[in-house]
C-alpha cells in the first residue's frame, strides 16, 4: 500500500534528507587517492550521529556499514573494507539517515582524480537521468513515465540499465511501496497522487543490463566487468510540484 505523507512528515523527511546531502557532501570531499572505504564508511558514521540522526543502512538485514560503497564494477551494496581509492576509479556513495523515525536516502556517484572520458559521460548521463526522473514526477502523471523518462536519457547513450534493481517508496521505513524501475512505458501504471514520497535511484552500465552478487552475499557487480554509476535522490510530489529531500543544507546538490 502506498502511504501518502502529510506536510508535517514531509517536514520530517526533510530534515533526514538534509543530513544525507550534507554526508554525501561531506565524503564527496574524502574521496581521494589513498583513501580507505572504510574510512570513508567511519566518517559518514561519525558526521550521521553527530547530527543526531542514526545510519539508516547499519544492521538493514544485517548489512554491517553506515555506507554502501561501490567502486567502479560494483553497482550498489558494495561493503566498505580496506581497499584504498586511486586515480581513474569512480565510488558509488550510498547513504541513508534516520531522525525522528524518517529516512532520509541518497547516492552520489564520484570520479576520482581524472577518469577516462567515456566513464566521465557514463557518470554525468546517470545523474541526468535521476534528474529527468524528477521532472517526470507531478500528481496525475503515471509511474511509467517516471521509468520512461529516465530510460530515455540512458538509452540515447546506449547503456545499459540495472532492471534487478530499482527505486522505491520511503518514508518511515527505507523501503515501502512502490516499486520504481528505472525504465517504462508513458502513461502506464499507478497515477501519482499528492503526498507520494520516492527514492528515484537510476543504476546505470558502461556495458550491458546483466548483474550479479557476490558471495558476501551483498556486494551487486556488472557481469561484463564494466562500470557502473548510480545517483539517487529522495523526493516529495505535491500539489505545489516536486521537492527534492536530500539536498544539502544550503540547498545544493550534494
Amino acid at each position: 500500500m502506498i502511504q501518502r505523507k502529510s506536510s508535517d512528515q514531509i517536514r520530517k523527511m526533510r530534515a533526514s534528507g538534509v543530513i544525507v546531502g550534507d554526508t554525501l557532501r561531506m565524503i564527496r570531499g574524502l574521496c581521494v587517492d589513498g583513501a580507505t572505504l572504510k574510512d570513508l564508511d567511519r566518517a559518514a558514521e561519525a558526521f550521521i550521529r553527530g547530527r543526531g540522526a542514526k545510519p539508516t543502512f547499519k544492521g538493514y538485514h544485517g548489512f554491517p556499514a553506515t555506507l554502501c560503497l561501490s567502486l567502479n564494477s560494483e553497482v550498489v551494496h558494495g561493503i566498505p573494507n580496506g581497499r584504498k581509492l586511486k586515480n581513474g576509479d569512480i565510488l558509488a556513495i550510498d547513504c541513508g539517515a534516520t531522525k525522528d523515525d524518517w529516512v532520509g536516502d541518497a547516492a552520489i556517484t564520484v570520479m576520482v582524480g581524472t577518469v577516462t572520458p567515456a566513464v566521465a559521460d557514463l557518470v554525468e548521463q546517470t545523474r541526468l537521468s535521476l534528474m529527468a526522473g524528477i521532472g517526470a514526477a507531478k500528481v496525475g502523471a503515471r509511474l511509467g513515465d517516471i521509468g520512461w523518462a529516465i530510460e530515455s536519457v540512458i538509452h540515447k547513450k546506449g547503456y545499459g540499465i540495472v532492471r534487478d534493481y530499482c527505486g522505491h517508496g520511503v518514508g518511515r521505513a527505507l523501503h515501502e511501496d512502490p516499486q520504481v524501475p528505472n525504465y517504462g512505458k508513458p502513461d502506464t501504471g499507478p497515477r501519482i497522487q499528492s503526498g507520494w514520497c520516492l527514492a528515484l535511484e537510476p543504476m546505470v552500465n558502461l556495458g550491458g543490463d546483466d548483474v550479479h552478487t557476490l558471495g558476501d552475499g551483498w556486494t551487486v557487480v556488472t557481469d561484463d566487468g564494466k562500470p557502473s554509476a548510480h545517483w539517487e535522490h529522495s523526493i516529495a510530489i505535491t500539489d505545489d510540484g516536486v521537492e527534492i529531500l536530500t539536498l544539502t543544507s544550503d540547498g545544493q546538490q550534494p
